[in-house]
């Protein structure tokens, strides 16, 4: 992190290893298509763009390159230290300033800002011979800043939050449709995401769209039953705690809050707003974010187009 060399026969090397993990992930479909989702709600900007980068950008990447993108972002300023353990405070924090202390001190480069503009719902697909369908819908949310972030949360772990979700029941144990489905609030500095996935039969697919969508308009129009409300939180809360039961969780946790919220929040805060949440702000945050003109999805599969699920895409 401090001095590295960017030696050229590593960066060669290097570069083969990630276009064969771009590879690898374009021959997942399960991952691959919250890429195209991605790509297709947010377009050419950073959000949009997939994490692994394009290969033939990977190709031509150089050594000035990268002295580039560390002069720019390898600075005091963009840099947090995380500790997570058995230790001695002072002596960790004195070694954090003796090995940390020569950073640049000047500012980090800033975040482009993420541009979003949508009037109508939006489809696209991928084409693969494939022996299953993977869709993704997205809907566009709020920033991890808005107040609404909780709410948010726990109506995602109702709609697909485990094997007792609403559509856990639903599109697998009542329709045998698909082997996984999920739900999950994605949210970030200037922008967010509310994402549905699963993995289904060819021939099921059109019945899969319908029920997931009946399904959000179920929790725009109803209240949801508090034993079921309760139900979903106490889930929320077991995996925060035994999510959180390593070190090195613990420091992705506290890591992140600094990185981008500058605000840390024990475990304890997070799960007592979650208990705090009421049916009504549920509510609130589904009609907020179901709606037509912020909703996205992407299949990939055995399919030329999306013209035959367009008719299925309303809200």
């Amino acid at each position: 992190y401090l001095n590295p060399r960017f030696d050229p026969a590593e960066i060669e090397k290097e570069r083969g290893v990630i276009i064969e993990e771009i590879n690898m992930y374009e021959d997942t479909p399960a991952r691959r298509v919250g890429e195209v989702l991605m790509s297709l709600v947010y377009g050419d900007q950073p959000a949009g763009w997939d994490v692994g980068g394009r290969k033939e950008i990977v190709r031509r990447l150089g050594r000035e390159d990268f002295l580039r993108y560390r002069t720019e972002r390898y600075v005091a300023a963009g840099t947090v230290v995380v500790v997570a353990g058995a230790f001695d405070k002072k002596r960790v924090t004195e070694q954090v300033r003796t090995f940390f202390g020569s950073l640049p001190r000047r500012r980090v480069a800033a975040k482009p800002k993420t541009h979003e503009r949508q009037a109508a719902p939006r489809a696209i697909s991928a084409y693969k011979d494939s022996g299953q369908s993977h869709l993704a819908f997205g809907f566009r949310a709020f920033d991890l800043f808005d107040r609404r972030r909780y709410a948010l949360d726990v109506l995602a772990d109702l709609l697909g939050g485990g094997m007792s979700s609403r559509l856990f029941k639903r599109v697998r144990e009542e329709l045998g449709a698909a082997y996984y489905i999920d739900a999950d609030a994605e949210l970030y500095l200037d922008h967010g995401i509310f994402t549905i996935g699963a993995g289904v039969d060819h021939g099921k697919i059109e019945t899969v769209m319908s029920v997931i969508l009946e399904e959000c308009r179920r929790t725009r129009d109803e209240l949801v039953p508090l034993a079921e409300l309760q139900r979903v939180k106490d889930h929320m809360a077991g995996g925060i705690i035994l999510g959180l039961e390593t070190s090195d969780a613990l420091a992705g946790y506290y890591g992140g809050q600094e990185i981008l919220t500058k605000k840390l929040l024990p475990p304890e805060t997070i799960i007592d707003r979650i208990r705090k949440t009421t049916a009504a702000e549920v509510r609130a945050a589904a009609r907020a974010v179901f709606r037509g003109n912020r909703l996205n999805f992407a299949v990939i599969g055995p399919y030329r187009g999306t013209k035959s699920f367009r008719k299925i895409l309303k809200l």
